[in-house]
């Protein structure tokens, strides 16, 4: 808090859903593909997938489905404000991170294409840490990775496994309404 306003130096971003509209198509191939491979899928459950990393993701659904459910068998559009978001922030001095469930490859691909790689300080992935999201692990490693106090971050986030991966990790979390309200 400086002089009575809260200072944040720091807003660290989820991608998918948040900076890229693509879990309506992720959410629309869950269900075709299990469904294809004769389960009774819904998109009730692919909500259930959404920011969870692949681990936790099998085991989720093989606690629905049962253990036949093979997770890795089943399993980029730009959204409107998101580089004029990145430039205001940057402008103000307030650093800006990824911290997707995305591989880091794949991750640092889809924001290359969409023109926005490099307004970040830091892009990390729940890949490369113990745990991935609902744990803080990966909110904790970008904190890190940009030299910043976790109580001193943003999270902007759109799914519950992210909303809560941020707050254990003691970020202050916003949630973009996209798939889930």
């Amino acid at each position: 808090i400086n002089g009575g306003e809260l200072v944040i130096c720091a807003v660290i971003f989820d991608m998918d859903g948040v900076l890229i509209d693509t879990e309506k198509h992720y959410n629309a191939a869950w269900c075709q593909a299990a469904t294809e491979a004769g389960f009774p899928f819904t998109r009730e459950h692919a909500l259930l997938l959404r920011s969870c990393e692949a681990k936790e993701g099998e085991k989720l659904m093989q606690g629905i489905f049962g253990p036949s459910f093979d997770y890795y068998a089943i399993r980029e559009r730009k959204k409107p404000g998101v580089e004029e978001t990145l430039r205001f922030l940057w402008a103000k001095g307030i650093k800006t991170a990824v911290a997707t469930a995305t591989a880091l490859d794949i991750t640092k691909s889809h924001l290359t294409t969409i023109g926005v790689c490099d307004l970040f300080d830091s892009i990390v992935s729940a890949k490369n840490v113990a745990h991935g999201k609902p744990e803080p692990d990966v909110y904790l490693y970008a904190c890190e990775q940009i030299g910043e106090r976790p109580q001193d971050c943003m999270a902007v986030e759109d799914s519950p496994n992210g909303i809560m991966a941020a707050y254990r990790a003691g970020l202050r979390t916003v949630m973009v309404p996209d798939l889930t309200q």
